[in-house]
């Protein structure tokens, strides 16, 4: 098992959401369930993020909960392959053709903007 200062050092990902209804800004590390904190500005939200990931990884270490370690970017290699039906398929092409993108810019196109409505 890693020291305190071990899992310090790696790279979590923080999310910083607004927090419309109270003010503020809310941060949670997703790989670290639990995990949240809130602070009147980016910078204060940030600062004590850090002090609860500390606090919580202490807590973990001394209960012997345990503690994931931050997912990987390195494991995705940006691709993957999508069998569709022909006519979509030109569909597609056409719509990005007319755009002047290549279709698999126009498909990353696609599927970010139909995340982004669903992220919210």
């Amino acid at each position: 098992m890693k020291t305190l200062n071990e899992y310090m050092a790696l790279s979590y990902r923080m999310e910083i959401v607004e927090d419309k209804d109270e003010g503020g800004f809310v941060v949670s590390y997703p790989d670290i369930p639990g995990c949240i904190t809130c602070g009147e500005t980016v910078e204060l939200a940030v600062a004590n993020a850090v002090d609860a990931k500390r606090a919580w990884i202490e807590a973990a270490l001394e209960d012997g909960v345990e503690i994931n370690e931050p997912d990987s970017l390195e494991d995705y290699s940006g691709q993957f392959k999508l069998r569709i039906p022909r006519s979509l398929h030109r569909l597609l092409a056409e719509h990005s053709k007319r755009e002047g993108i290549s279709m698999n810019q126009y498909c990353v196109y696609l599927l970010s903007r139909n995340d982004a409505v669903y992220s919210k």
